[in-house]
């Protein structure tokens, strides 16, 4: 994997952002919405892909946000021209998409070829006013996440909420003290970058993996189903988004499906999911805090908990219930992370019992499995 780590912006200079859409209004209401924000200049913008790939030379952009359907190239195949030149570390690239079944499938397309993250085209929103701060709302922090600022680095003060923190310390890769007996379940969380992170690590879990799994992914109806479409394809476990009342099975993986908490129940030895639409926590719904909860309350220290690339904390708190009762911790480290936040704020508050590459995760997830079994044989076999 390459190294993902923020690009940092020197004092006094602003993230450069290029616009590609085809359309006049949305180009001038992101350029608009972009305006405001003190650490971000819109430094051109293009009508389509082509455009769009001869200005970023010229303008040299830290980001671009790329409309999928245009004229003469659209944005995938921009997509696909830029990243033979220009690495992810170098220039981000957040698309724009449609929240249809045509749109969530172009938008999986985009994150497969490289583009780093997506937000949703404004509708309905009303008037002009609530298009715009639902643009900013959802725009700008996506935009900074792969950014830090040197003033922000050289102050002495926080920036970030104290269970937060944004100075990365030294954590050992791995330190599994093999006192975390009989695992039952895997529970994975994972936001910005996650589609793509998902991909690499799912074509490496044997066929006989014994262990059900489960997965919050940060994104909307329609798009987890296609997430899970997808997934199906690269592995020989059986991948499904998940339905209220499935049945938590060995080598069954299940995606929790957008704008629904995904929990897992365990009564009479037997689990399944219930979904449910209740507040968002940490502004997610799915939220990864809600899985991780409710795998501690079904399986107390019988789990295996793994966070990956995402932008936030969401997962911090329900890690901390896990770790406290006994749950195997795996963060994905920092150089392989397309953004350090979740898998971060795990790693630097103490959570973690192995901090690891991207690469390296399953198979030490596998070893855990293997591990526990032969604890769990050893202890039988004591017993006569």
């Amino acid at each position: 994997m390459p190294v993902l780590s923020k690009k940092t912006i020197r004092k006094g200079s602003r993230i450069r952002v290029l616009v590609v859409d085809d359309s006049v209004v949305i180009r001038r209401l992101v350029t608009v919405a972009l305006e405001e924000e003190p650490t971000i200049e819109v430094v051109g913008s293009a009508a389509n892909g082509s455009i769009g790939l001869a200005k970023v030379p010229q303008l040299n952009p830290d980001v671009i946000t790329l409309d999928i359907e245009m004229a003469e190239m659209d944005g995938l195949e921009m997509l696909r021209h830029l990243r033979k030149t220009y690495p992810a570390k170098d220039v981000r690239v957040i698309m724009f998409s449609t929240l249809t079944e045509r749109g969530a499938s172009a938008t999986i397309d985009a994150l497969w070829l490289g583009a780093d993250d997506y937000v949703s085209k404004a509708s309905n929103e009303g008037s002009l006013d609530r298009s715009m701060a639902s643009l900013r709302r959802e725009l700008i922090p996506k935009i900074k996440q792969f950014f830090a600022f040197e003033e922000e680095l050289a102050s002495t003060t926080p920036a970030a909420p104290a269970i937060v923190p944004k100075t990365t310390v030294a954590i050992p890769r791995a330190t599994g003290s093999g006192t975390h007996t009989g695992a039952e379940i895997v529970v994975i969380g994972v936001s910005t970058g996650g589609p793509n992170a998902l991909a690499a690590i799912m074509p490496q879990f044997p066929a006989d993996f014994p262990l059900p799994i489960l997965i919050v992914q940060h994104m909307p109806p329609l798009f987890t189903r296609m997430l899970a479409d997808r997934l199906q394809t690269m592995t020989k476990l059986k991948v499904e988004e998940a339905q209220e009342g499935a049945a938590v099975e060995p080598g069954k993986v299940l995606i929790a499906p957008g704008n629904y908490h995904m929990r897992v129940r365990k009564r009479h030895l037997k689990a399944t999911v219930s979904l449910d639409q209740e507040p968002p926590e940490n502004s997610c719904r799915p939220a990864v805090d809600v899985l991780f909860r409710s795998a501690e309350e079904a399986y107390g220290s019988a789990v295996i908990s793994v966070i990956l690339t995402g932008m936030g904390y969401d997962g911090l708190r329900g890690m901390e219930i896990l770790k406290a009762h006994g749950a195997y911790v795996i963060a994905q480290d920092e150089a392989t992370s397309v953004v350090w936040g979740m898998p971060g704020a795990v790693a630097n508050a103490g959570l973690a019992d192995s901090v690891l590459p991207l690469q390296e995760i399953v198979p030490e997830i596998v070893r855990a499995t293997r591990r526990n079994a032969l604890n769990l044989v050893t202890a039988d076999s004591r017993r006569y």
